[in-house]
């Protein structure tokens, strides 16, 4: 039985989150949502870790339900979204959990606005790595995102072609190692939210917005690093050994630069180890935040 709350809050526009609960009282907790991803990414894991958190699950512009409409949907446009939603909605500092592109806003939020971060947990993040043969299939659709419209045409075609589940399934083998560990439910969630996003205009080029703004934070990796430096709270990176879109060794090299942060690597698990491996990614985060000596609201 779902018992989180769909939400609306006016940010520049009408910006959607689910609201997982948690205890009176209890430390807020933000998950932020990756590339092509939603507030659907988190259901997996919310629910538990609203037994000591206000867990609050954000739609960045562009994705979930938030439509983009005339709002920019790159990377520091969605940053700012973030850090309004820290400010007029959670009102207080807030764990910041991110994936993927969700965990390179984090940093970004984390580095400009250190006032609204109380911890960073980053999955997968989209951090830089050293230059590796990346995986073919990867390269060739980011290869298609970077030329003008190729990229819109492939993706609208793909949306025509395939139905909501087809979708989610694809984009599941491709993040996922075994896609059969995430729970069927979670599945079920991400589909009824891509059946719901069919008819949203504007989704491919504000997808590929994202996207292209993703790789120009990359490849300008000397500044992505200093807001990396510039971090000054508890860091929590969890990373998969097999992950295809974000090599491991980004998070190898970055626990060498950042020897206070803690980093753990799973061996068998892709980009989402929330929805892969659910558990895992429960348990290490509250081993490390115990070791922390952070008090919790409550405990399961």
């Amino acid at each position: 039985m779902r018992t989180d709350t769909s939400a609306v809050v006016d940010l520049d526009g009408p910006t959607h989150y689910v609201d997982f609960g948690g205890p009176a009282g209890a430390a807020p907790l933000v998950a932020v949502h990756g590339l092509g991803g939603s507030h659907a990414n988190w259901v997996a894991v919310a629910p538990r870790l609203a037994a000591d958190h206000r867990v609050l699950a954000l739609d960045l512009a562009g994705h979930g339900l938030t439509r983009p409409d005339h709002r920019r949907t790159d990377v520091d446009a969605n940053q700012a979204l973030l850090n309004r939603f820290l400010r007029e909605v959670v009102a207080e500092p807030a764990v910041l959990m991110g994936n993927s592109m969700g965990g390179l806003i984090s940093i970004l939020q984390a580095s400009r606005h250190p006032q609204t971060v109380s911890a960073l947990v980053l999955l997968d993040p989209a951090i830089p790595g050293p230059r590796l043969r990346h995986d073919r299939q990867v390269m060739l659709r980011f290869a298609g995102f970077g030329v003008p419209g190729l990229g819109a045409a492939l993706m609208t075609r793909r949306r025509h072609r395939l139905s909501p589940r087809q979708q989610v399934q694809e984009l599941l083998d491709l993040c996922c190692v075994d896609s059969a560990r995430v729970p069927v439910d979670a599945v079920d969630r991400h589909v009824e939210l891509a059946a719901q996003r069919q008819s949203f205009p504007g989704l491919e080029r504000a997808f590929l917005d994202a996207a292209r703004s993703v790789m120009l934070k990359l490849a300008l990796h000397e500044r992505l690093m200093s807001h990396m430096r510039a971090v000054d709270v508890p860091v929590l990176l969890l990373h998969g050994e097999q992950d295809r879109l974000v090599p491991a060794q980004a998070a190898r090299r970055a626990a060498h630069r950042h020897p206070g942060w803690h980093v753990e690597i799973a061996p068998g698990l892709g980009h989402v180890p929330q929805l892969e491996a659910p558990d895992w990614t429960i348990n290490s985060y509250r081993r490390w935040r115990a070791s922390l000596s952070v008090p919790s609201a409550h405990e399961e």
